[in-house]
């Protein structure tokens, strides 16, 4: 069926539009799909779809530091979480996988949603 994902950001209670995110292959580190998600806090279209999606492990990458910079946030140099990896693995290429994230500067969480 395909992946989605959408991020919340629950230091602001709100959907966190314009963080970047990077789809990879896990083991190669080979990006499959890279872009911001939208006013929604989600990605346009399914991440992956069809032939694309297949059982495997898979990484999502969000940039969480630099999206939090962006939104007014002091962050101490470094930052706690620089980056949010979501190591995940796809068993069943019929089913629809959802891996949203739930972000403050300071903690994470995330699940397999519907």
């Amino acid at each position: 069926m395909g992946l989605s994902t959408h991020v919340l950001d629950t230091a602001h209670g709100c959907p966190a539009a314009g963080m970047a995110y990077r789809l990879c292959e896990a083991g190669s580190g080979q990006v499959l799909r890279e872009g911001v998600t939208n006013a929604d806090g989600r990605c346009d279209g399914p991440l992956l779809a069809g032939e694309a999606f297949v059982p495997g492990r898979y990484e999502l990458r969000f940039a969480v530091a630099d999206y939090f910079r962006a939104k007014g946030v002091t962050l101490p140099e470094p930052p706690f979480l620089e980056e949010v990896t979501l190591a995940f693995g796809v068993a069943d290429a019929t089913a629809h996988y959802h891996v949203p994230l739930l972000v403050s500067p300071w903690s994470y969480s995330t699940y397999r949603g519907s």
